[in-house]
């Protein structure tokens, strides 16, 4: 079964948002030209509570991308995003989201953060896609979403790791680090076997 992922295409990821991801509105007309050509399409969304660890304005003195250590992990700091019933949580108004059976809330936890849609940053929590997906029998997965070199980057590590066979959709995502994704990240998707496609491959 085909099935396209849709990461994080909120409000707050566009270039408008509280952390913004540059040209990150373009890629919606993208995900709506292709969006009927799936079997299924399941969305995730940052869904944060105002206390969220990961909030600069939650620790006193530091700024937004500022990295600390938290329990040994290197977290970034990130400005107030996606909180929780907010606007900027909501999905850009453009995006077809009718073809969408289900959504997976991710970053939940005040205590944790949560690039994936499969697990927290520690792997303590699943949010239950893996397992979704797997009783639907989906195997073939395709990633589209914001941003690149973050959410759906691990998005797709875990989907890797989790034995489903991984496409990348290039022109359905923007990198917040264009540079490192291009020069370092992509390199990696490769030597996992991710599969990097632009959205007219698509049949």
């Amino acid at each position: 079964m085909k099935t396209l992922i849709l990461i994080d295409v909120q409000n707050d990821f566009m270039p408008y948002g509280a952390l913004p991801v540059a040209e990150g509105d373009q890629i919606v007309p993208v995900i709506n030209r292709i969006i009927d050509k799936f079997d299924l399409v399941v969305a995730t969304q940052d869904w944060h509570p105002k206390n969220h660890i990961s909030f600069a304005s939650n620790h006193q003195g530091k700024k937004p991308f500022e990295v600390i250590d938290l329990e040994g992990f290197q977290q970034t700091l990130w400005p107030d995003h996606c909180v929780q019933g907010s606007k900027g949580a909501e999905f850009h108004p453009d995006l077809n989201t009718k073809p969408i059976e289900a959504i997976f809330r991710k970053g939940t936890n005040p205590e944790i953060d949560s690039y994936s849609g499969f697990y927290d940053n520690l792997h303590k929590k699943s949010t239950g896609l893996a397992g979704y997906l797997k009783e639907k029998k989906a195997e073939e997965l395709y990633f589209a979403g914001l941003a690149a070199d973050y959410c759906v980057y691990y998005s797709i590590i875990d989907a890797v790791n989790e034995g489903f066979k991984v496409t990348f959709i290039e022109d359905a995502t923007r990198a917040i680090d264009k540079d490192n994704f291009n020069q370092k990240i992509k390199k990696e998707l490769l030597k996992k076997n991710v599969k990097i496609i632009k959205s007219e491959d698509i049949k």
